[in-house]
């Protein structure tokens, strides 16, 4: 059964408009409150740390490298010195963002767009070609070096193409060594990062070095950076001028007499020292073979000052400390008369021989000195008990650090009484059964030049800070080891060495009274013999001012110190009493009795 359908209903009254128009508007108000909810958020809120963000990433950080301080000698020389270079690198992936634009390169061609838009206009001032060097641009890497060492001028150059975006250039320093090859073991050399890494360079890196500084600066996209712009900057500070004691011209004489002297006697090296013996600084430390720092295609800049570094007996330079010690002790006096064969048996039973067949002789203590007789001196030391002589050997300075702090320095050995055997007894007192360096070996000499009175040896006088004042370096107090007596009287006997009587008349310089001691010791090396020849003298001997010390290693003409490395030692010892402008000695007194 249908069920009936009623009435059609009539249609409801209209929407009101009103009413639509008050639901767009709450609608409206409530996107305009969240809108406005979150731009308070943002501007008042959230503000601050965003506009911080923002200039956070505008902002550019660049070390500002300290600029390396001099290395100068005591006139001011300049032997180190550093100058401004630049690196110039790219940002393959900024620099496929790069557009010419209406840019024309040198040749007036339109520039293109990335890597070989920037190849036409870089090319040129880097010295090569577009296609090579927009293939160092093409990649996806953020930093790729293109060029070092690149000069202000040049650095100027590309600064104006307004390449910073996509081509950055950092501020470096490179080390140059104007005096090139004088002092340049001494002087040592720095590592690509300015570090030292030899001689004075590596010795006082931290007065030289500087701290670095920080630069901080708002930039632009394309990285330039923007005139009143944020920036929060540090400045670095400049590292000190290390000034030496060494004297350029000395240094070029040492080093240029000895290494005529390696030419002339066959020789594997040779050393040099000068030192004022009444200040302990050092005029000179010289080392045969040209190095030059700036030169980094040999190995022979990182190796250091053989001086300190190179130890070996000294030979019968060391039978100056036994003299010292039997005048001290007062066991004998330059008189004192002994009978001297060629080989000499001591109590113990050990036999020792002078370097050549002699007859008996008669000689005094001064005549032992001056014929450099070990079976003399062996006798000498009778009277002088083993713990004395270690005594003096250790006052003396051999077997310490010499306080010069050079790197590779070695102490030698001097090993302690109880560990002598019945032969080192004997042995040490004619420079056997010990080894030394160059320097503690001078500073013997120097002792005795000074009065008896030891110096620490220094090559620091001091530093110099960025205002230009020098500040001296601090000296220790130096240590008398005998007294001014036995000084005198030891000066005295050593003048006889260079005497026509003497081993070493080849160290007389003309006008000057000179006081010295020649060497001649063996090396074992190699399963074979070979020899140290020495001459280590002061002048003047009437009033001492340098001590000069000649050492050459394996010399083919002649073992003897008096005859290859004596004739060096008066050619630099004239040069520097001639340039420092010392005055000519007074006449010598009566000689000492040799012989009786």
């Amino acid at each position: 059964m249908r069920r009936r359908q009623g009435p059609p209903q009539p249609p409801g009254p209209p929407a009101s408009p009103e009413r639509r128009q008050r639901w767009l508007l709450v609608i409206a108000t409530l996107v305009v409150v969240v809108f406005v909810a979150r731009l308070v958020q943002v501007q008042v809120f959230e503000g601050p740390a965003l506009a911080a963000t923002a200039l956070e990433n505008r902002m550019a950080t660049v070390v500002v490298p300290a600029h390396r301080g001099q290395i100068t000698d005591r006139d001011g020389v300049v032997l180190a010195t550093s100058v401004d270079r630049y690196t110039v690198a790219a940002d393959q992936q900024a620099i496929q963002t790069f557009r010419g634009g209406s840019r024309v390169d040198a040749e007036g061609e339109p520039v293109e767009d990335g890597a070989l838009g920037v190849a036409q206009l870089l090319a040129p001032i880097l010295g090569t070609t577009k296609a090579e060097l927009a293939a160092q641009l093409n990649g996806d890497r953020r930093y790729v070096v293109l060029a070092r060492n690149v000069e202000p001028e040049t650095q100027r150059k590309i600064r104006e193409l307004r390449l910073q975006a996509y081509v950055p250039m950092e501020l470096t320093s490179k080390r140059t060594y104007p005096s090139g090859t004088v002092a340049g073991p001494l002087v040592g050399f720095v590592d690509a990062d300015q570090v030292g890494q030899g001689g004075i360079e590596r010795a006082y890196d931290d007065v030289l070095a500087g701290k670095a500084g920080v630069d901080r600066y708002e930039r632009s996209r394309d990285g330039v950076r923007i005139p009143g712009g944020a920036e929060d900057s540090t400045p670095a500070q400049p590292g000190g001028d290390v000034v030496l004691t060494i004297d350029h011209d000395i240094q070029w004489k040492a080093e240029d007499s000895i290494d005529e002297a390696v030419a002339r006697t066959g020789a594997s090296y040779g050393i040099v020292v000068v030192e004022d013996l009444r200040t302990g600084e050092l005029m000179a430390i010289a080392d045969s073979g040209d190095v030059d720092p700036n030169d980094r295609t040999s190995a022979n800049v990182a190796k250091g000052s053989r001086a300190v570094q190179d130890t070996f007996e000294p030979g019968s330079t060391g039978k100056v400390i036994t003299m010292a010690a039997a005048l001290e002790t007062g066991a004998w006096q330059p008189d004192s008369q002994f009978t001297v064969p060629d080989r000499f048996t001591t109590p113990n039973g050990q036999t020792f021989r002078d370097s050549h067949d002699h007859p008996v002789q008669q000689l005094t203590l001064a005549g032992i000195l001056a014929h450099s007789s070990n079976s003399g001196t062996v006798q000498v030391a009778e009277k002088i008990p083993p713990q004395v002589q270690y005594d003096y050997l250790k006052k003396f300075g051999l077997g310490e650090s010499t306080g010069l702090d050079l790197p590779g320095e070695s102490r030698g050995t001097v090993h302690p009484v109880d560990r002598w055997d019945a032969r080192t007894r004997y042995a040490v007192t004619f420079g056997q059964a010990l080894t030394v360096n160059a320097m503690q070996a001078t500073s013997v000499f120097s002792t005795i030049g000074n009065g008896g009175v030891r110096l620490q040896p220094t090559l620091l006088k001091g530093t110099r800070t960025a205002d230009g004042e020098l500040e001296p370096v601090e000296r220790p107090e130096g240590t008398r080891v005998v007294s001014e007596e036995t000084a005198a009287s030891l000066l005295h006997m050593m003048e006889e060495v260079t005497s026509e009587e003497g081993t070493a008349v080849g160290a007389q310089v003309p006008g000057y009274r000179v006081a010295g001691k020649t060497g001649t010791a063996q090396i074992f090396e190699g399963g074979g013999v070979t020899y140290m020849a020495s001459f280590i003298g002061v002048a003047p001997a009437d009033d001492p001012r340098f001590t000069v010390s000649v050492f050459l290693k394996s010399p083919k003409t002649s073992i003897f110190g008096g005859v290859v490395a004596a004739p060096v030692f008066r050619d630099v010892m004239g040069f520097a009493l001639q340039k420092e402008g010392v005055p000519p000695s007074s006449p010598a007194g009566e000689p000492l009795p040799l012989e009786w």
